[in-house]
């Protein structure tokens, strides 16, 4: 046999070799998914209630007695209710107080429709009319959650006695904090991300699952690994969503005499952060220096308003200054009952 014939054998022998042990990582990968998402279930159950807003159902975890009833609306990620995991029972001390997850995230079911801020909103309704949940509420909401609450606002405005923005998004920030000679903050999915979430079934997400926790040492950390697979398609599409969702709460910019707290977290972002975000430490601290100022316009879409500063906390301020969160809450739910006496 000539010494090509011999080669290409051995080429061929290869790539059999490669391919077939390529479709025996993708079945094991599937296998193992399957039996993580049943074991998800079986060792996480939704501590709270699955609520059927026709044919699909939201989850909603609500503790506590008394009102106004406290609504608690994450930001864009996939930790969803959990994310107030450190300060949901303290706050249940004092009133009812309900974190839920948004279609797609953790528990709640995915839904058909765009994920934009209406039809954010409208889950809520349904979920909150669903369980006899009636006025006066009181929306925190923290990043997202800033412009997903002013949606509920501004269709089931009547309900709403109060707000909090836990470091919340502004509908201008993609025009303020763009960088010099940009109209707009560009806001992409990376490929790798959406690799990710087509390829959920493989078993890939759930095993780097844990570079996405913006508090490692979390108890919350299992739980959301484990559903990180589920989630990621319904932050994703969130994400796609975000201009709209934006714009939409935007159209409501006055609040009246409603009584709003606005939390910002003012510590300088951390190396990684600005590395991948291409900023020096001197752009990070002008790019603050403009997120504050957004806030201080969010402060000033009511009346009856106040904003205060945490050097020591991050986005993440319900994380880094629980205290300084429950604080708030518990103010606009003392005006709210006040008002409502």
């Amino acid at each position: 046999m000539a010494i090509g014939s011999k080669l290409w054998l051995w080429v061929r022998r290869i790539a059999i070799g490669l391919l077939a042990l390529l479709l025996f990582l993708v079945l094991a990968g599937a296998v193992y998914e399957f039996f993580a998402r049943r074991n998800a279930a079986s060792q996480y159950p939704a501590p709270g209630l699955l609520v059927d807003i026709g044919g699909r159902r939201i989850h909603l975890d609500c503790r506590g007695s008394g009102t106004p009833t406290v609504v608690l609306e994450s930001g864009l990620d996939i930790n969803g209710s959990l994310s107030w995991h450190k300060v949901h029972d303290t706050l249940a001390k004092t009133t009812r107080t309900c974190a839920y997850d948004r279609a797609g995230i953790m528990w709640s079911d995915p839904s058909p429709d765009v994920r934009d801020g209406d039809h954010v909103a409208r889950d809520l309704q349904a979920t909150l009319t669903a369980e006899g949940i009636e006025g006066p509420i009181v929306l925190v909401g923290h990043s997202l959650g800033g412009p997903y609450i002013m949606n509920y606002t501004r269709q089931f405005g009547a309900s709403v006695g109060g707000l909090v923005f836990v470091d919340a998004s502004h509908p201008d920030q993609l025009e303020k904090l763009a960088k010099p000679g940009e109209k707009k903050l560009k806001v992409e999915v990376p490929i790798a991300v959406r690799a990710m979430r087509t390829l959920g079934w493989t078993g890939l997400p759930r095993v780097l699952s844990g570079m996405l926790s913006p508090d490692e040492d979390s108890p919350i950390t299992p739980l959301r690994e484990a559903y990180t697979p589920t989630s990621m398609p319904g932050m994703i599409d969130e994400l796609d969503s975000l201009e709209t969702t934006l714009r939409q709460g935007g159209a409501l910019r006055s609040l009246g005499d409603r009584p709003l707290v606005v939390l910002t977290g003012s510590k300088p972002y951390p190396k990684d952060v600005l590395a991948a975000q291409d900023m020096t430490e001197a752009e990070g601290r002008a790019q603050m220096a403009k997120w504050l100022d957004l806030h201080r316009d969010e402060a000033r879409w009511s009346t009856q308003s106040r904003h205060e500063i945490f050097p020591d906390a991050g986005h993440y301020i319900q994380m880094d200054r629980p205290d300084a969160v429950v604080r708030a809450v518990n103010e606009v739910v003392g005006k709210v009952r006040g008002a409502n006496g």
